[in-house]
């Protein structure tokens, strides 16, 4: 069996979303989470003919793009890849890599670019899991350790969540230390404590606060609240949860939820219109982003007085409320039944009576829309639309297309499909929602020639 070989290897460009590539050898190696400029001691594949499948040990040198000072836990967390980088160096990588996918796939595209209105302290949603960084070590309650499924980092000073989130962790990590409670191990299947997540309604100063245990120990409910209660808070906590989870899968799930305090849901409000949070429902971790990116896809939509519009892939109904205020009618369709009551729920809640939600699978409600709408927005999965429900979506053949892309990669793929189809691009837009990160936001436009 071949010895795998360490190599030095100088990167040279960013792969979108998260590869990097250098030369060695006169071949391509790729890497993941790193930075142009970086040199790095890499671990070459398997795979000698392409050695594109190499795995990262060590940053020998720092690019000189990496001038910021970075968070504390940087180095280890597996949170954020681009706290080194200045806002605008970090902006300008993520564009040259988008505008090489699509140059790629469907040529030389100018791209309008939209910086993160809040680029700190912008998540309104974290996911804490508690562990411990070196085997049987202290109690920690933060992020997973980059590259390490069973290690948790302290993420003390985070900088991409409100000072909120971080006093409510280190208070119930502290609380925990304290009184002696035991972390899940997933190995064993033992312990009490696994995660902690909180949720913020930015712009309606709700917090949420979500404990997630095991049914192996207790908790005292009143002495609790009592630790979460009396911090100084910017927004205030109005549902304090307690869930119980057996499974053994590491993710947030629940057999049973507890209302310790308050009530089990929050509101958010984005673009004039309300919506209710609940421990488990989606929503954009980022409201600030969002709404900027909301405000644009209405501007581009057009006039939409007399306009009948599908909103497919609808999720909780954001954009189709939106798109209501509007137009004469939207019909969302959203595979996710939950997603769907949500978004029901939303819409009554606002007073949108012109909206209509439909819970089915995109391929299989095609078959049930009828008449010809004006315009269709489209905001898949980060998977993509199936590309036998994207033939048929064409086939309604409307004026204008607003495809919204959590993955660009696969709106870069069905580009052709619209021309094919006698459309022309007249926008492409990125958006910087998840700044540190790799993660961005894009809108393309079709538009019928």
């Amino acid at each position: 069996m071949r010895k795998k070989k360490d190599i030095v290897l100088k990167v040279e460009k960013l792969i979108f979303p998260n590869l990097a590539e250098g030369i060695y050898n006169d071949k391509k190696v790729r890497v993941k989470n790193a930075i142009p400029g970086q040199t790095l001691r890499v671990v070459l594949g398997k795979n000698r003919k392409s050695y594109r499948d190499a795995k990262q040990i060590e940053i020998i040198e720092r690019s000189i793009l990496e001038t910021n000072e970075p968070c504390k836990a940087y180095e280890k967390c597996g949170g954020c890849n681009y706290q080194t980088l200045p806002l605008d160096v970090e902006l300008e990588m993520k564009k040259q890599a988008i505008s090489e996918l699509f140059y790629d796939n469907a040529g030389n595209y100018e791209i309008k670019v939209h910086e993160n209105p809040k680029p700190i302290g912008y998540r309104n949603k974290m996911e804490y899991t508690f562990g411990d960084e070196v085997k049987d070590g202290p109690l920690i309650l933060g992020l997973h350790r980059k590259g390490r499924y069973y290690e948790i980092v302290d993420t003390s000073g985070c900088n991409i969540v409100h000072s909120d989130f971080e006093i409510i962790r280190a208070a119930v990590m502290d609380y925990f230390s304290r009184i002696g409670k035991k972390h899940y191990r997933k190995m064993s299947a033992q312990g009490f404590l696994r995660h902690l997540v909180i949720r913020c309604g930015f712009n309606t100063k709700e917090l949420m606060v979500n404990l997630v245990t095991t049914t192996q120990d207790s908790l005292d409910y009143e002495e609790f609240n009592e630790v979460l209660l009396n911090l100084e808070l910017e927004n205030e906590i109005v549902s304090i949860l307690h869930t119980k989870n057996d499974d053994p899968a590491d993710a947030v799930k629940s057999d049973e939820t507890i209302v310790l305090h308050g009530r089990d849901y929050i509101y958010e409000e984005i673009l004039g219109l309300r919506f209710k949070i609940s421990a488990f429902s989606f929503f954009q971790p980022n409201v600030f982003g969002i709404e900027k990116l909301y405000s644009r896809v209405l501007e581009m939509a057009g006039n939409l007085e007399e306009i009948t519009a599908y909103d497919l892939y609808s999720g909780t109904g954001t954009i189709s409320q939106i798109l209501a205020k509007k137009a004469k009618k939207v019909i969302g369709v959203e595979i996710v039944e939950e997603a769907v009551e949500a978004a029901k729920n939303n819409a009554e809640l606002n007073g949108i009576t012109n909206v209509e939600f439909r819970a089915n699978d995109v391929l299989k409600e095609l078959e049930n829309l009828k008449g010809a709408p004006q315009l269709i927005v489209l905001d898949p999965p980060r998977s993509g639309i199936n590309p036998k429900a994207l033939e048929k979506i064409l086939d309604f053949n409307p004026l204008k297309f607003i495809y919204i892309s959590c993955n660009p990669k696969t709106l870069a793929a069905d580009f052709n499909s619209f021309i094919d189809r006698g459309y022309k691009l007249v926008n492409l837009e990125l958006y910087d929602q998840f700044t540190r990160t790799y993660h961005v936001e894009m809108v393309g436009v079709f538009e019928k020639i």
